[in-house]
């Protein structure tokens, strides 16, 4: 495998992003390409949310001539034999699926068909092309309601409350087969609650600023004493391209990582809500509403490990972040 143009920063020279017109994939395509990266991105624009919206992700990495983008599903097993054979691959960052907790609960199916039944096919195609590199990007929601908090990567997981939580935890377990019999080189990262600017419409924190803006009122489950441990994009972005440089060492046997991306510090829902009602300096009206099925009540991640192995630490706090994605919510309202 040659190294270069990525070379200069320890990446591939070429990488496969499957999910790449998402949330943090099109992040993570704009600082491949900034780092020297060839990308080619994979994403079959599925309706879950805008295709404009996607493509709108997408914009600045198009006008850079490193960047290819494939329009087509994962699970399309001929799709991805193609592209193995067409451009030779270096490393794949796996980022494509079926997201959201209480969608899975409501369409079960397609949720395990991509993320799972897909996952399957693309680490076929790289067996069978001799691609040794993986990023996974896995879920916090794996951990459930059962691991006691914060949750450390030494925890048994296996108590999926919802099955998108079980088709990312099955997702982990074949990657890990992979490694065992193939020699792949693997980092699966279970992120918590990423956030930032092009976060999905459907997430809580760019749901609640599109109803505030509106004057409607915001649907809150439960007492608001849940918590989530948030990630700035930029950061879920950096662990991400430190695990594909750790895949790269020349390792015997090659690295199986799994590991956290969070801050360690929690927030409870009704401390999210004062944060952004400062950030958007509008005051939210509440609908309160009984927990929903499926939703964990409460993620803290334990970062000793992704420190440990990745030297990776958290730089955008909770408040910076939400600042951030408030310019950019009103800017994209505002050109719409």
């Amino acid at each position: 495998m040659t190294d270069r143009p990525g070379s200069k920063t320890g990446l591939p020279s070429r990488v496969l992003v499957t999910g790449a017109a998402g949330f943090i994939g099109s992040h993570l395509c704009d600082r491949l390409l900034a780092d020297g990266c060839r990308v080619i991105g994979l994403d079959n624009f599925d309706s879950y949310y805008p295709e404009a919206t996607k493509r709108a992700n997408l914009a600045t990495a198009l006008q850079n001539s490193g960047m290819r983008l494939i329009e087509g599903d994962i699970r399309d097993g001929v799709l991805l034999e193609g592209l193995f054979t067409d451009v030779p691959l270096d490393a794949v960052i796996h980022l494509a699926a079926r997201p959201g907790v209480r969608p899975s609960l409501d369409a079960p199916e397609p949720c395990i068909q991509v993320n799972v039944g897909g996952t399957l096919q693309l680490l076929e195609a790289m067996r069978r092309h001799h691609v040794g590199r993986l990023v996974f990007g896995s879920s916090s929601s794996v951990y459930g309601n059962s691991s006691t908090a914060p949750y450390s990567e030494d925890q048994i997981a296996d108590r999926p409350i919802s099955p998108y939580a079980a088709s990312k935890r099955a997702g982990e377990l074949l990657v890990h087969t992979y490694h065992h019999l193939y020699g792949l080189a693997a980092v699966c990262l279970r992120f918590f609650t990423v956030f930032g600017p092009r976060q999905r419409p459907d997430l809580a924190i760019h749901k609640f600023a599109r109803l505030m803006r509106a004057g409607q009122a915001l649907p809150i489950y439960g007492d608001g004493q849940s918590g989530r441990d948030y990630t700035y994009v930029e950061d879920a972005v950096e662990a991400i391209v430190r695990s594909l440089r750790l895949t790269g060492a020349n390792d015997e046997p090659p690295c199986y990582e799994v590991l956290n991306v969070g801050r360690s510090e929690p927030v409870t829902l009704n401390e999210l809500l004062d944060h952004l009602e400062t950030a958007l300096r509008q005051k939210p009206r509440l609908d309160r509403q009984p927990m929903q099925p499926g939703d964990v009540s409460f993620t803290s991640a334990s970062t000793d490990r992704v420190e440990r192995v990745l030297g990776f630490r958290p730089r955008v706090g909770l408040e910076e972040g939400l600042e951030r994605f408030a310019t950019w919510f009103d800017s994209v309202a505002s050109n719409a």
